[in-house]
Protein backbone atom coordinates (compact mmCIF):
# COMPACT_ATOMS: atom_id res chain seq x y z
CA UNK A 1 0.00 0.00 0.00
CA UNK A 2 1.20 3.67 -1.09
CA UNK A 3 -0.60 6.06 1.54
CA UNK A 4 0.64 9.07 -0.78
CA UNK A 5 -0.71 7.03 -4.51
CA UNK A 6 -3.88 5.63 -2.66
CA UNK A 7 -4.99 9.47 -1.29
CA UNK A 8 -3.94 11.15 -4.19
CA UNK A 9 -1.85 13.42 -2.64
CA UNK A 10 -0.25 15.65 -5.28
CA UNK A 11 0.62 19.37 -5.93
CA UNK A 12 1.17 21.71 -8.56
CA UNK A 13 4.13 23.98 -8.88
CA UNK A 14 2.52 27.49 -7.35
CA UNK A 15 1.75 30.15 -9.73
CA UNK A 16 3.32 34.02 -8.42
CA UNK A 17 0.88 34.84 -5.90
CA UNK A 18 0.82 31.54 -4.35
CA UNK A 19 4.69 32.12 -4.02
CA UNK A 20 4.38 35.79 -2.87
CA UNK A 21 2.17 34.04 -0.60
CA UNK A 22 4.52 31.20 0.95
CA UNK A 23 6.93 34.01 1.40
CA UNK A 24 5.08 36.25 3.53
CA UNK A 25 3.73 33.00 5.41
CA UNK A 26 6.54 32.27 6.33
CA UNK A 27 7.67 35.42 7.76
CA UNK A 28 7.95 35.63 11.32
CA UNK A 29 5.24 37.63 11.60
CA UNK A 30 3.30 36.28 9.10
CA UNK A 31 4.18 32.82 10.51
CA UNK A 32 3.13 34.21 14.02
CA UNK A 33 -0.58 35.60 11.98
CA UNK A 34 -0.95 31.93 10.40
CA UNK A 35 -0.48 30.23 13.75
CA UNK A 36 -3.25 32.22 14.74
CA UNK A 37 -6.13 32.53 12.53
CA UNK A 38 -5.23 29.43 9.93
CA UNK A 39 -7.21 26.82 11.99
CA UNK A 40 -10.39 29.33 12.02
CA UNK A 41 -10.06 30.19 8.79
CA UNK A 42 -9.08 26.54 7.18
CA UNK A 43 -12.46 24.80 9.21
CA UNK A 44 -14.32 27.24 7.17
CA UNK A 45 -13.17 26.72 4.06
CA UNK A 46 -12.99 22.87 4.23
CA UNK A 47 -16.87 23.15 5.52
CA UNK A 48 -17.41 25.37 2.18
CA UNK A 49 -15.99 22.96 0.06
CA UNK A 50 -16.89 19.59 1.40
CA UNK A 51 -13.56 19.11 2.43
CA UNK A 52 -11.56 19.99 -1.13
CA UNK A 53 -9.96 22.99 -0.08
CA UNK A 54 -7.89 24.37 2.04
CA UNK A 55 -6.57 27.88 2.44
CA UNK A 56 -3.13 26.98 2.17
CA UNK A 57 -4.09 25.42 -0.98
CA UNK A 58 -5.96 28.35 -2.24
CA UNK A 59 -3.58 31.02 -1.53
CA UNK A 60 -0.52 29.47 -1.13
CA UNK A 61 -0.67 26.62 -3.41
CA UNK A 62 0.12 24.19 -0.75
CA UNK A 63 -1.50 20.23 -0.57
CA UNK A 64 -2.64 20.19 2.78
CA UNK A 65 -4.05 16.40 4.44
CA UNK A 66 -6.53 16.52 7.45
CA UNK A 67 -5.00 14.22 10.43
CA UNK A 68 -7.20 13.00 13.05
CA UNK A 69 -5.28 11.94 16.42
CA UNK A 70 -6.84 10.93 19.99
CA UNK A 71 -6.38 13.53 22.44
CA UNK A 72 -3.75 12.56 24.82
CA UNK A 73 -5.53 13.76 27.69
CA UNK A 74 -9.41 14.37 26.53
CA UNK A 75 -9.12 11.22 24.54
CA UNK A 76 -11.46 13.00 21.82
CA UNK A 77 -10.96 12.64 18.10
CA UNK A 78 -8.74 16.30 17.27
CA UNK A 79 -8.71 16.54 13.15
CA UNK A 80 -5.63 19.19 12.53
CA UNK A 81 -4.73 20.57 8.77
CA UNK A 82 -0.81 19.61 8.01
CA UNK A 83 1.16 20.25 5.20
CA UNK A 84 2.74 17.01 4.25
CA UNK A 85 5.86 16.10 2.48
CA UNK A 86 5.67 12.90 0.58
CA UNK A 87 9.19 10.63 1.02
CA UNK A 88 8.84 7.30 -1.26
CA UNK A 89 5.71 6.12 -1.49
CA UNK A 90 4.61 7.28 2.11
CA UNK A 91 4.35 10.98 3.42
CA UNK A 92 5.69 12.89 6.59
CA UNK A 93 4.11 15.30 8.80
CA UNK A 94 6.46 18.09 10.14
CA UNK A 95 5.64 19.55 13.55
CA UNK A 96 7.22 23.25 13.40
CA UNK A 97 3.74 24.56 14.33
CA UNK A 98 4.49 27.53 12.08
CA UNK A 99 8.48 28.01 13.66
CA UNK A 100 6.56 29.20 16.75
CA UNK A 101 7.96 28.49 20.39
CA UNK A 102 5.61 25.53 21.22
CA UNK A 103 5.00 22.13 20.03
CA UNK A 104 1.89 21.40 18.26
CA UNK A 105 -0.85 19.85 20.10
CA UNK A 106 -1.11 16.91 17.78
CA UNK A 107 2.50 15.89 17.91
CA UNK A 108 2.05 14.91 21.12
CA UNK A 109 -1.34 13.39 20.60
CA UNK A 110 0.35 11.28 18.00
CA UNK A 111 3.36 10.31 20.96
CA UNK A 112 0.73 9.54 22.94
CA UNK A 113 -1.54 7.48 20.59
CA UNK A 114 -0.06 6.71 17.00
CA UNK A 115 -2.94 5.43 15.24
CA UNK A 116 -4.73 8.41 13.18
CA UNK A 117 -6.21 8.87 9.88
CA UNK A 118 -5.07 11.05 7.35
CA UNK A 119 -7.82 12.70 4.81
CA UNK A 120 -7.15 13.96 1.29
CA UNK A 121 -9.38 15.83 -0.81
CA UNK A 122 -12.17 13.04 -0.27
CA UNK A 123 -10.20 10.07 0.33
CA UNK A 124 -9.46 8.71 4.22
CA UNK A 125 -7.22 6.58 5.45
CA UNK A 126 -6.00 4.80 8.68
CA UNK A 127 -2.28 5.54 9.74
CA UNK A 128 0.05 4.62 12.31
CA UNK A 129 2.73 7.13 12.52
CA UNK A 130 6.47 6.71 13.70
CA UNK A 131 8.98 9.34 14.73
CA UNK A 132 11.39 9.34 11.78
CA UNK A 133 14.69 7.89 12.39
CA UNK A 134 17.95 10.50 12.10
CA UNK A 135 18.69 9.44 8.18
CA UNK A 136 14.27 10.21 7.40
CA UNK A 137 14.85 12.89 9.06
CA UNK A 138 17.56 14.69 7.20
CA UNK A 139 15.58 13.28 3.96
CA UNK A 140 12.23 14.98 4.54
CA UNK A 141 13.53 18.16 6.09
CA UNK A 142 15.63 18.20 2.21
CA UNK A 143 12.38 17.11 0.58
CA UNK A 144 10.41 19.88 2.18
CA UNK A 145 12.31 22.53 0.31
CA UNK A 146 10.73 21.57 -2.79
CA UNK A 147 7.15 22.10 -1.38
CA UNK A 148 7.33 24.86 1.32
CA UNK A 149 10.51 26.68 1.74
CA UNK A 150 9.33 28.25 5.09
CA UNK A 151 10.53 24.83 6.89
CA UNK A 152 13.98 25.96 6.29
CA UNK A 153 13.02 29.63 8.19
CA UNK A 154 11.05 28.06 10.49
CA UNK A 155 13.86 25.44 11.67
CA UNK A 156 16.51 28.03 12.54
CA UNK A 157 13.55 30.19 14.09
CA UNK A 158 13.27 27.12 16.17
CA UNK A 159 15.31 27.41 19.22
CA UNK A 160 14.64 24.99 22.60
CA UNK A 161 12.81 22.44 21.77
CA UNK A 162 13.42 19.40 19.13
CA UNK A 163 11.35 19.57 15.74
CA UNK A 164 9.62 15.96 15.93
CA UNK A 165 8.75 14.10 12.23
CA UNK A 166 6.44 11.32 11.65
CA UNK A 167 6.63 9.05 9.16
CA UNK A 168 2.98 7.67 8.38
CA UNK A 169 2.57 3.78 7.51
CA UNK A 170 -0.28 1.77 6.64
CA UNK A 171 -2.96 0.64 9.93
CA UNK A 172 -2.79 -2.65 9.68
CA UNK A 173 -6.71 -4.17 9.73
Amino acid sequence: MSIAADLGYAFKRPNPFQRLMQAFASSRFGAWLFSKLLHHLDDAVGRLSGGRQSVPGLLAGLPVVDVTTTGRKSGLRRTTHLISIPVGDTLALLGTNFGQASTPAWVFNLEADPHASVAFRGTTLDVVARPATEAEFDEVMAASAGIYGGYKKYRTRITGRRIRIFVLEPAST
